[in-house]
């Protein structure tokens, strides 16, 4: 398999790719395939002391008690709110601005996801909708960290604390992040993290865990993880199959030591974004992503506004330069067909309704060359300004 590359220092660009997660997997393959080997040599592909060691690295990193592996984000959320015994009946305040397994957790337990409009500086869910959507049969809020950066934690915790209901965070996009100093998956009852391949902490395939301090329910988290058995054909619970491999584990404990300078890398790019899009007075089309007070965004994604209905043109102005970029997400999830029995329409959650209709994402990962952000920048000024002279 061939390799990408970055470009070298004055090479002519073809292109810049939204993301390339082998300019990252690259320069770690002696070490990942070392790491994978040890855990071929010990046959312990589950359960295996790799899957211990990233755990406990895992929740020293966050600042937590307990971290769980499991088989993917989407099962994190699953079993942190199967660990809750949250079902049929039970309302879950969650945000329609992200993607999609958020709801789907709680959908397929038979739950009903209540959606909660967005602030619009951040994205993230509004504490004070959630306040107002709370019901007797609120039995979980589960913010997003959306792109990143975290939910404005004491305001939501002051008002899950006055409602009694335990706040399950989603941590998929925001490994990391710190909010007033406490990094994310560690501000709720429980932090729900993927290590899907192109998350900031990316694995060779799916990967999920749980972090919390609470020791019981981690201890239960373990047993549902694993059908249920405790010890080995004794069923106390109905679990699950979800089980962080080995090989995942051990390719996730290379990387997680890096993770602080891919940070400062994506943080490094974002400030230089703002910056260029401000010299080039673009304030007006594109609404650049701030970062709250006492927020520390590790950049998961680079996402701006689009003003004057112009996003889909240069999205399109991008793609014919050969420039990636993604729309996170054109289609808010209580307008999904699927969750159309829930009764919401069109105007329901109007700030969250528009950022689907405005937001581009650019690249924004520690590998982007300084040339390949060059080119991203230049174009998106050269169609702001074209679309300006136009409508002068």
């Amino acid at each position: 398999m061939k390799l990408s590359k970055m470009p070298a220092a004055g090479a002519t660009l073809v292109g810049v790719p939204m993301l390339d997660v082998t300019r990252q997997n690259e320069p770690l393959r002696d070490e990942t395939e070392a790491a994978i080997a040890e855990v071929c040599r010990s046959g312990a592909f589950v359960h295996g002391p790799a899957c211990a060691r990233f755990e406990k690295a895992m929740a020293e990193y966050c600042g937590t008690e307990h971290a769980v592996g499991c088989a993917s984000g989407s099962d994190a959320l699953l079993l942190a709110l199967m660990v809750l015994g949250i079902g049929p009946g039970d309302e879950v305040i969650l945000p329609s601005f992200t993607f999609f397994a958020t709801a789907g957790a709680v959908w397929r337990l038979g739950a009903r996801p209540v959606f909660a409009d967005i602030l619009p500086e951040t994205f993230n869910i509004d504490p004070e909708d959630v306040e107002r959507k709370i019901t007797q049969a609120t039995k979980a809020i589960l913010p997003v960290h959306l792109f990143g950066q975290c939910v404005e934690m004491d305001r939501l915790n002051a008002v899950a604390e006055s409602a009694g209901v335990p706040v399950i965070e989603d941590a998929a996009q925001a490994i990391g992040a710190e909010w007033h100093g406490h990094r994310a998956g560690s501000l709720g009852l429980f932090g729900c993290f993927s290590f899907y391949p192109t998350k900031n902490l990316g694995g060779f395939g799916d990967g999920g865990l749980i972090t919390t301090n609470d020791g019981e329910l981690a201890a239960k988290l373990r047993v549902l993880r694993d059908h249920g058995q405790q010890p080995r054909y004794y069923h106390h619970f109905v679990g699950v199959n979800s089980r962080l491999d080995a090989i995942q584990a051990a390719v996730l404990g290379v990387k997680l030591p890096k993770l602080t300078k891919w940070a400062q890398q994506r943080e490094r790019n974002a400030t230089r974004y703002a910056a260029e899009f401000t010299r080039r007075g673009l304030g007006r089309q594109i609404v650049t992503p701030p970062v709250g007070d006492g927020c520390y965004s590790v950049w998961n994604q680079y996402t701006v506004r689009v003003t004057n209905g112009r996003r889909d043109g240069l999205q399109k102005y991008l793609t014919e330069r050969k420039i990636g970029s993604a729309i996170y997400y054109p289609v808010p999830l209580h307008l999904q067909q699927c969750f159309a029995s829930l009764g919401y329409r069109e105007g329901d959650l109007p700030v969250t309704e528009q950022a689907a209709h405005e937001v581009l994402s650019l690249p924004v990962y520690p590998e982007l060359a300084v040339a390949e952000q060059n080119a991203v920048i230049e174009a998106v000024a050269g169609y702001c300004q074209g679309y300006a002279r136009a409508v002068a």
